[in-house]
């Protein structure tokens, strides 16, 4: 039973993302509408259960647990979670668990993760200007997210930076990030946008900004080298000769990262998605619940990865928004 997870496309799967809240106190326009419909707490895979889940994908040959949400660190007693994966670390079952979080709270809780072998945070943010930080994510307060990232680095957490490119709203900001960024010694990864969720107004082919047209314009003013690096995730990396810091770049439109795709995702609800840009997914809440045995789970997992799909269909190349999936960011997780 702990042979290797293998989907069908000879993909080893070594990288598990799980969202542990739908709930966020911002309200991101890309991510969320406005008025959200949360689940209720039933719905909701316990912190133990959490834990089993997790566990279950570690001893399956998973190697890097990153939790999302939502926002992960509004979940009530969360750090319990945290401290019941140290465990893995402290085996040297798990290489790495990391954190995506919009660091509203990561000044309450930098020192805790730190404790509990959290080593890399990673935070959204896609603006310097406080007015653009509030229109952007709706109730968010651009303050408390940079004294939560003052406090990470402080507590010994390696930050990184995750912007959305938004056409119209932060191009004029891409070299006070990147001069932000490299006075901090942060990494900054630039993300396009993409076509998940009712959003209501908001135009999402007014909002792509391709990440070709970003990275042509940061050489005019930095010489530009691409790394080999790979961190298990989807971006590709330069290097600024100039600052000698890693820029990121994620591009499920203009470039697609799928051929290399180790990483599956979990809902809060215990929903398996193989493909963050497909509606395709499988239930393994009731396999977890159906029995105090781990077999039925592996099963279920193993039944998942075989149909994991060769990649998504976002497209925005006609103009149209296509290969639009239905849930909001916030539900799959970040």
């Amino acid at each position: 039973m702990n042979t290797p997870l293998i989907d069908p496309f000879a993909r080893a799967i070594r990288y598990l993302r799980v969202s542990v809240t739908d709930r966020c106190d911002f309200r991101c326009v890309y991510c969320m509408s406005e008025s959200m419909t949360f689940l209720p707490k039933k719905d909701l895979l316990t912190l133990e259960e959490l834990d089993r889940m997790c566990s279950t994908f570690i001893r399956l040959g998973v190697k890097k647990l990153r939790i999302t949400g939502g926002e992960p660190l509004v979940r009530r007693d969360i750090m319990t979670f945290f401290r019941a994966m140290t465990q893995h670390l402290d085996t040297g079952d798990l290489d790495e668990m990391t954190l995506t979080t919009n660091g509203s709270q990561l000044a309450k809780y930098a020192d805790d993760l730190f404790a509990a072998g959290v080593r890399r945070v990673n935070v959204s943010l896609d603006t310097l200007n406080d007015d653009k930080f509030a229109r952007i994510t709706r109730w968010g307060r651009l303050p408390q997210v940079l004294r939560g990232i003052e406090a990470a680095q402080k507590a010994g957490l390696r930050v990184k930076i995750n912007t959305v490119a938004l056409k119209g709203f932060n191009e004029d900001e891409l070299f006070t990030l990147t001069d932000w960024c490299a006075r901090h010694n942060m990494d900054l990864t630039f993300i396009e946008v993409m076509p998940m969720g009712d959003i209501g107004n908001e135009d999402r082919i007014g909002q792509y900004w391709s990440l070709k047209d970003l990275q042509a314009q940061l050489a005019t003013r930095f010489t530009v080298a691409d790394l080999p690096d790979n961190t298990g995730g989807p971006a590709r990396y330069v290097r600024l000769k100039e600052t000698g810091q890693r820029i990121g770049f994620i591009t499920p439109l203009s470039h697609n990262f799928c051929e290399s795709c180790n990483r599956v995702r979990i809902t809060c609800t215990g929903e398996i998605y193989t493909c963050l840009g497909q509606d395709g997914h499988a239930d393994l809440r009731a396999p977890l619940r159906s029995s105090e045995s781990d077999a039925t789970l592996e099963n279920a997992i193993r039944a998942a990865i075989a149909l994991k799909p060769k990649g998504h269909d976002f497209d925005y190349s006609r103009q149209t928004v296509d290969g639009r999936v239905n849930r909001h960011m916030n539900h799959t997780g970040g």
